[in-house]
């Protein structure tokens, strides 16, 4: 593959060198956007001009915005009859996520998007692609289902944006995904963003892009931000170490990550049952619940959201203090996308993995990927009322009270386990209060911004004379 690395021109510290429109830089004052990040300083360019683009960013650095503002000032100077530009994500969520910011940024323009995802009525979606939006976001199922059904015109694609390219191609989303290039035209421009790209991801995506400019601000490390560690346990005592953790005063709020979705579900019951205001995400919940959760989460109306990786890609919520995977994540390259959802947009946050003997692969495996050991740190002493969480309450039990006044989190004069669990690194590389741990041993790697994104309509605009046409899909 033939590609162009990024120059980050670094006295370019506005959104002005681009020359967006009055309408665009308006919508972006109005986000409170001020100054690019790396990934968006070093891929708009290339996406202005209509090269493919491949931006491998750290999660949480702004890839959303590198693509949108793009797209957004390109269907502002060629508007037409949509849908132009196609945003494909692996989940939901995410799909919901971009959605959402591709409207706060286009508010001052006449530019529509609009979401195609399952698990809502198809009714609602058909109407709105009547009003022929520029823009569609959607999950690979519903789009393709959408497409054969003659429904979704992709005739008119000249854009196509894979979010999280590397879950897209993997995971069981590739055979549908084949089926929608082959749909597409041709002659398009393709945008790949995403935290990680193993290599057999990147031979695939190589087929796919045609000499793209490519932008790699330390995929595979943490945000330096985070402070990541684990904490060596056994099986039997993760529930307890949780509510130890959970109780340090420094963690306002949390994601717990689990392996299988009946175990998100039975741990999110059993935080709340101790009083603590959690709640779960997994796919074996409804569209409505699955947006109620993440929603409320948001908002503030709990403090712990129990997820599976459902949870792990691209989704974007403020001030989250802790990240805790109460099971390993299945690869190295997902423990990078589930951590960074604590610490981002600059701000700082920690991150502890619970690892047991049958867990020791996983380690050496994630450290190869990191290029740098894993900090261990000294679990938190754990209170025995921390059992109760194995335990099922009993019929006719009281809830605990969920008054947060008064030092205990739940006002049930439960301890912040502040004696005996300075949770310091054995290897000296942290110290932090009851179990936070602060890890020393940071990954060295910036902080980058991804998000990215355009292409131009104009006849033969960008091809030049390109010989040959694309492959319908990767092969």
């Amino acid at each position: 593959m033939s590609s162009a690395r990024a120059q980050i021109d670094s006295s370019a510290d506005d959104f002005g060198q681009f020359s967006f429109h009055p309408s665009l830089e308006k919508g972006l004052a109005q986000a409170g956007f001020q100054t690019p990040r790396p990934i968006q300083a070093a891929t708009i360019p290339a996406c202005l001009d209509g090269r493919d683009v491949m931006g491998l960013a750290q999660t949480g650095t702004g890839k959303t915005a590198a693509f949108s503002l793009p797209i957004l000032q390109r269907l502002i100077e060629e508007p037409g009859r949509g849908p132009l530009i196609m945003i494909l994500a692996p989940t939901r969520e995410l799909a919901l996520q971009i959605h959402a910011e591709i409207e706060e940024l286009a508010r001052f323009t006449e530019v529509q998007a609009t979401t195609l995802i399952g698990g809502v009525p198809l009714g609602k979606q058909l109407r709105a692609l009547r009003r022929d939006p520029e823009i569609v976001v959607g999950c690979p199922g519903r789009v393709l289902d959408l497409i054969q059904q003659r429904e979704l015109d992709v005739r008119g694609i000249d854009t196509l944006v894979l979010d999280e390219a590397d879950h897209m191609f993997d995971m069981g989303f590739l055979p549908d995904l084949r089926r929608i290039l082959g749909a597409l035209p041709d002659d398009r421009q393709n945008l790949l963003f995403s935290a990680t790209m193993p290599g057999a991801i990147r031979n695939l995506a190589n087929d796919l892009l045609e000499d793209p400019h490519v932008v790699e601000l330390a995929p595979s490390a943490p945000a330096e931000a985070i402070e990541h560690g684990v904490f060596e346990t056994d099986p039997s005592r993760k529930t307890g170490l949780l509510d130890a953790l959970l109780s340090n005063d420094d963690c306002g709020s949390a994601i717990v990550f689990t392996r299988t979705k009946h175990r998100a579900k039975r741990l999110a019951d059993q935080l709340d049952r101790k009083g603590r205001r959690a709640v779960a995400l997994q796919g074996n919940m409804s569209q409505g619940q699955r947006q109620r959760a993440m929603g409320g989460f948001r908002e503030g109306k709990f403090d712990i959201l129990v997820a599976t990786d459902i949870a792990a890609r691209g989704i974007d919520v403020a001030g989250i203090d802790y990240v805790v995977n109460f099971d390993v994540p299945d690869t190295p390259e997902t423990y990078t996308h589930r951590i960074g959802r604590t610490g981002r947009a600059g701000a700082s946050g920690r991150a502890i993995t619970f690892v047991t003997r049958e867990d020791r692969g996983w380690v050496r495996a994630t450290e190869r990927m990191l290029g740098e050991k894993l900090a261990r740190f000294d679990p938190p002493e754990v209170d025995a009322s921390a059992e109760a969480l194995e335990r099922p309450a009993r019929r006719g039990q009281g809830r605990p009270s969920r008054n947060r006044s008064g030092g205990g989190r739940n006002g049930s004069g439960r301890g912040r386990n502040r004696s005996g669990g300075s949770a310091k690194a054995k290897d000296g590389s942290g110290s932090g209060r009851g179990g936070s741990a602060k890890s020393r041993s940071r990954s060295g790697s910036g902080k980058s911004d991804a998000r990215g994104g355009g292409g131009s309509r104009s006849g033969g605009r960008r091809r030049g004379g390109r010989p040959g046409s694309r492959p319908a899909a990767p092969r």
